[in-house]
């Protein structure tokens, strides 16, 4: 009696084990990869949406993947590469007996979404394209459609605004300049080229001002460059330029602080900047920071001719004149016009060089010699990077 207990409840033990068998199921796909081909390693996630429970399986090298023993219910499955989820497929539900077939192919997924940017960059889609994309799915893609429709509207206002702006700025017609880059800056603030040429037209148009309102436009062509340089501070070109019309405005501290800049985000260049600074500063006046900037050039550039004589020219300022009558230069005023000599022999400087050394020494090194060279000596001008 004891025994046959015994084996009934083995039985009975046997037969929950056969139904809760009964109760799984599985789940198997294929995956292939970008280019078409079985995808070897790709891991595949099964998430239980009814109820919780996570599953996980990697395809063989065959780029095929089963998983068994899942209990039934409905799942979204998820495939992860690299580290990346690129596709899944919600709603999955299993059912005992045969495995539910997942597959993904990469590649179909990337002609499908060429397909539809094409179609939305277009404004057509198929009756293939639509069939079989959900009323969600649908609604988002046309309101995909109409934002970049009105975006590429925007685009060609703004390229027309701010091509309407360079035309005009070249043809020195500052006001119609300014209209056009101050609207394509309305239609988008972000862009840096629109307020570096907002600042040229306002600077073009304050030289040909005067009193309080070249002062104004002045105020605002600085404000224009720096708006282009927060949005690109690493532009050396950008600070040399804000340097030169703050240069203009008589801001020599805060011009010296942006050739500073400028050089250093462009060594090569330094000695430009920091030409340009001393040519502004000879045209307005300002004999001794112009000297400044033009000795801060040949330190970084000793070969910058220019440089060389506008610096010899302002040492030639601070020389003495001798009981004797005879001229003292300070020293590295000779050093200065040699070096550009030997630098620019047949330069448009050369003559008026000569003519300094000889007013130090009495004679001029024939090896200077040079009959064509322009007589006359030169300003020195700035130049825009």
């Amino acid at each position: 009696m004891k025994f046959r207990r015994t084996a009934f409840v083995a039985a009975g033990a046997l037969f929950l084990a056969a139904a809760s068998f009964a109760q799984t199921s599985s789940l198997e796909g294929d995956v292939k990869g970008d280019n078409g081909e079985p995808l070897k390693g790709a891991l595949v996630k099964i998430e239980r949406q009814d109820i919780k429970g996570n599953y996980k399986v990697k395809t063989d090298k065959k780029g095929h993947y089963f998983h068994a023993g899942l209990p039934l219910g409905t799942y979204k499955v998820i495939l992860e590469v690299d580290g990346k989820d690129v596709d899944m497929v919600n709603g999955v539900r299993t059912k005992l007996g045969d495995p539910t077939e997942v597959s993904f192919n990469l590649q179909t997924n990337k002609q499908r979404q060429q397909a539809m940017q094409q179609a939305a960059e277009s404004g057509q889609l198929t009756q293939e394209q639509t069939r079989g994309m959900s009323a969600e799915q649908k609604a988002a893609l046309e309101k995909a459609m109409k934002e970049r429709e009105k975006a590429m509207a925007k685009n060609k206002e703004l390229n027309d605004a701010f091509n309407q702006g360079v035309e005009a700025l070249k043809a020195k017609q500052y006001e119609p300049a300014i209209a056009a880059f101050t609207k394509a800056s309305q239609l988008d603030a972000t862009q840096h080229v629109i307020f570096a040429q907002l600042a040229e037209a306002y600077m073009g148009q304050a030289a040909t001002k005067t009193g309080a309102e070249h002062d104004d436009l002045t105020n605002k062509g600085l404000g224009a460059y720096a708006k282009a340089i927060e949005l690109k501070p690493d532009d050396a070109g950008y600070h040399n330029n804000y340097a030169l019309a703050l240069a203009k405005a008589k801001k020599f501290d805060e011009a010296q602080q942006q050739l500073t800049k400028a050089a250093e985000l462009d060594p090569t260049n330094a000695g430009r900047y920091y030409y340009n600074l001393g040519a502004v500063l000879v045209n307005t006046g300002q004999t001794e920071p112009a000297g400044q900037a033009f000795k801060k050039a040949i330190d970084v550039d000793p070969n910058y001719a220019d440089a060389q004589y506008q610096y010899g020219v302002y040492l030639v300022s601070k020389a003495q004149v001798g009981a004797d009558g005879k001229v003292n230069p300070v020293p590295g005023t000779r050093e200065a016009f040699e070096k550009y000599l030997q630098l620019k022999p047949d330069g448009p400087f050369a003559e008026s060089a000569k003519s300094m050394l000889a007013s130090m020494s009495g004679a001029v090194d024939t090896k200077y010699q040079n009959p064509d060279a322009q007589k006359a000596a030169k300003k020195p001008r700035s130049g825009k990077k």
